[in-house]
């Protein structure tokens, strides 16, 4: 099988090529592939021909997103309609990487792929856009959401992840404060991969929710890499009001499995394990 991977510079795109069974992978780097540049994209993927391609490439700094409206559904929307009218015509399977942030937080118990999205800003609302012409235009599609992503290749357009930038302020005896009142599953992206190969193996296709099991604050989150590291900072929670961010965010974005589970395959594993076997790897816990 071959197959095409977008925004290859980034943490999940990273594990993909690791854990992938040994099929023909074509890795496609910003600098490779602009996938803005629709005719480029037609003309790339004819040339390549994959049988399947994995977009992992978003415009996902949430608060820049509110400012830059324009870029933000050029990458996330438009971009993503053409990529799927592309896979149509070529018809091959595409894997469409979306978020939790096209939910609202209205709820506290898991969203389900039934859920009526209700994004809260402009990222959720692109990234929801790009969803709904995937789902629409390419008949071989996987849409999977997913939440609060960390990966030892850290986020190409972050700078890092969320652990690493935790670890980074201890070290260095910063005063830390993390938001208490936004509550998500964290996830390990080479769980997310594992779980992408997983789907793409079933043939099963449609909206699956892809997260770590459980769910927690970003707090808690922050507390346990602390504890499993063993570091004690200037550490104390804080809201999302007085933390100032630019974009709104759901209180709640919890994702269920239920779809994953509905055509066997099995949950991922507790976001507690996942940290714990993820800080192994980076060398900053041990077993």
């Amino acid at each position: 099988m071959k197959v095409a991977i977008l925004g290859a510079g980034g943490q999940l795109a990273y594990d993909l090529q690791r854990v992938m069974p040994p099929w023909e992978q074509v890795a496609l780097r910003h600098a490779d592939l602009d996938i803005c540049d629709h005719d480029r994209v037609r003309e790339r993927l004819n040339e390549i021909r994959p049988e399947v391609v994995i977009n992992t490439a978003a415009f996902h700094r949430v608060d820049d997103c509110e400012g830059q409206v324009e870029k933000a559904f050029a990458v996330n929307t438009f971009a993503v309609r053409n990529l799927a009218q592309v896979c149509a015509e070529l018809e091959c399977t595409l894997v469409h990487i979306s978020t939790d942030y096209v939910f609202g937080g209205e709820k506290r118990s898991p969203y389900t792929e039934e859920d009526l999205p209700g994004p809260l800003n402009v990222y959720g609302v692109s990234k929801l856009a790009g969803e709904y012409f995937v789902r629409h235009l390419c008949p071989k599609h996987f849409v999977v959401r997913s939440s609060g992503l960390y990966g030892v290749a850290g986020s190409s357009g972050k700078g890092g992840n969320f652990v690493e930038t935790m670890l980074r302020l201890a070290r260095e005896g910063k005063r830390i404060r993390v938001v208490n009142d936004q509550v998500l599953a964290p996830t390990w992206t080479k769980d997310l991969a594992e779980k992408v190969v997983e789907l793409l193996r079933s043939r099963a296709y449609g909206l699956y929710h892809v997260a770590d099991e459980g769910g927690c604050s970003w707090h808690e989150f922050a507390g346990k890499i602390f504890e499993l590291v063993g570091f004690r900072p200037d550490f104390a929670p804080t809201t999302t009001g007085a933390f100032g961010a630019g974009a709104l965010r759901p209180a709640y974005s919890v994702l269920s499995p239920r779809s994953l589970v509905n055509i066997g395959l099995e949950p991922m594993p507790p976001w507690p394990v996942s940290l714990q076997a993820y800080l192994v790897e980076k060398g900053h816990a041990v077993l």
